[in-house]
């Protein structure tokens, strides 16, 4: 099995700056899970490394796309894949970092999208709303229906799986029982990051202060003009909320605080996703745990083995 370390958690947290810390320790190069940093020209809003912490540590999927392309998980999943196997090949451990959480999972679950895969945003939120409003049993009807084998076979009492099940089958067309029969030859080990609620809306908002002292502006201002051209960075946060000043129907103090409403809503989501939809995360709190990056090197030391140089 190739092992993979990788490092999620919602925005803000620290994610990358551990990422670069842990690759400069153990023989690693950095593979993004992000799904807005394949874009060219897009540095600011996205979070993207600095130019020297680019150059200080190898990264792979940032700045491989122009802002008028798409980009799905299907061709996250191909590409995130055949680095792994590259990097593998030169003894480099993949260190994957990101917060894109239907990504990194259709990766750690070896998912087969098959052709091409279409958003799940849509199905997973409308399912947890027939859970939130209609029950379980509601779920187990939809499954039994669309999906009977796996109803007979998976365990029917656990909702996360019952929405798993149903979401891809719907996806991809085939049964998640199917999915099994194509998992990779990785074995992952996943760290998550979180921080106390406040103290984490806190880093939001400073960053997105931050941002805006480096040029945000002008960055949504690209996207603004070009929107038309630009099929998905245009609803990037970050840059959508700056199109009403461009329009000259809000004030810039108003766009700001959007972006870190919408910024703020988007950890929450991460942080939801990924406790809900991935069960084998290990949970390290940064404000609460002094001690978490010491901890997390013994826990990759134990993962990789002693033979790791």
């Amino acid at each position: 099995m190739k092992k993979v370390v990788a490092i999620v958690g919602p925005t803000a947290v620290g994610k990358s700056a551990l990422g670069l810390e842990l690759a400069e320790k153990f023989n690693a190069e950095i593979i993004s899970g992000d799904s807005m940093q394949v874009y060219k020209k897009l540095d600011i809003g996205t979070a993207k490394d600095s130019k020297e912490e680019l150059a200080k540590v190898p990264h792979h999927l940032v700045n491989i796309l122009d802002v008028t392309e798409e980009y799905s998980v299907k061709q996250f999943q191909d590409q995130a894949s055949q680095c792994i196997d590259e990097l593998y090949s030169r003894n480099i451990l993949p260190i994957l970092v990101g917060g894109t959480g239907f990504y990194l999972n259709s990766l750690v679950e070896g998912m087969n999208f098959g052709g091409e895969s279409k958003s799940s945003k849509d199905q997973r939120n409308q399912l947890n709303l027939i859970l939130e409003e209609q029950g379980i049993s509601a779920l187990k009807d939809i499954l039994r229906e669309e999906d009977p084998e796996a109803y007979d076979q998976l365990d029917i009492q656990n909702p996360r799986r019952i929405i798993r099940a149903i979401e891809v089958k719907r996806i991809t067309g085939k049964s998640i029982l199917d999915q099994e029969e194509h998992k990779n030859d990785y074995e992952f080990l996943i760290i998550g990051l979180t921080d106390d609620r406040q103290e984490l809306y806190e880093s939001i908002n400073s960053r997105v202060d931050k941002m805006m002292n480096m040029g945000l502006l002008s960055e949504a201002e690209y996207v603004y003009k070009n929107k038309k051209s630009i099929p998905q960075a245009k609803n990037g946060i970050g840059y959508k909320e700056f199109f009403p000043y461009f329009d000259k129907t809000s004030s810039l103090e108003n766009c700001v605080e959007e972006v870190k409403k919408n910024s703020r809503r988007f950890a929450k989501r991460q942080f939801t996703y990924f406790r809900n939809q991935m069960e084998e995360i290990i949970w390290f709190n940064v404000r609460e745990n002094p001690d978490f990056k010491e901890e997390i090197e013994e826990k990759i030391r134990e993962f990789l083995g002693e033979n790791h140089g």
